[in-house]
């Protein structure tokens, strides 16, 4: 008796064409150490791919790794942004008036609050200045006060030194401080002695 082949009198059933699987060589890794991702399907990031690149400091620091031109602040930006700073020491500047304009006694310690109130919000904005690139000024107008070699913020002793170095801006006949209206890079002289920017953002 025979099951189906006539040729095969045990009826042992034909051999089916062997699988994939345990004792069979797997796929082999991909040069570089990678494992190739299904046809047809991109590669994600994650375990096994490789990494993107880190992003570069935001702003000023992101373009210059592309090759891009920072975005300048234009010199009626900067002029405004002065204009704010020099209003938010207005009231302690009253004080100190309305002071003067008092008795003997009240003039002395209302002069004092003011000089205080003064220096401290110099000191704090230099501060700031130095940290973060933004005055109250700079802040409200959208700029940011910058290295020029990466984009970082100039530092609080950086940022006293450019301040001290506006005197080079004014000895002129305040010639520096219109040096941004032409300059590619609307520089001060300051800017330039200290190596900074003022850029948008």
């Amino acid at each position: 008796m025979s099951f189906g082949d006539p040729n095969n009198p045990y009826g042992t059933p034909p051999q089916q064409p062997a699988q994939p699987g345990y004792g069979y060589p797997q796929q082999q890794p991909q040069p570089g150490g990678y494992p190739q991702a299904p046809q047809g399907v991109p590669p994600q990031q994650g375990y096994g791919y490789p990494q993107q690149p880190a992003q570069a400091y935001p702003g000023y620091g992101q373009q210059q790794a592309y090759g891009g031109t920072p975005p300048y602040a234009h010199w009626g930006l900067r002029f405004l942004a002065t204009l704010v700073d020099g209003l938010v020491f207005l009231v302690p500047y009253a004080i100190v008036l309305i002071g003067a304009a008092a008795g003997e006694n009240a003039a002395t310690i209302l002069s004092l609050i003011g000089g205080v109130a003064i220096l401290a919000v110099a000191i704090w904005q230099l501060i700031q200045e130095g940290k973060t690139g933004q005055t109250i000024g700079k802040k409200a107008l959208g700029i940011r006060l910058l290295r020029e070699s990466d984009g970082r913020p100039l530092g609080v002793g950086m940022a006293f030194v450019r301040r001290l170095a506006h005197f080079l801006d004014s000895i002129a006949c305040y010639l520096g401080w219109l040096w941004p209206l032409w300059d590619a890079k609307k520089q001060t002289f300051a800017d330039k002695v200290c190596g900074s920017v003022v850029v948008k953002g």
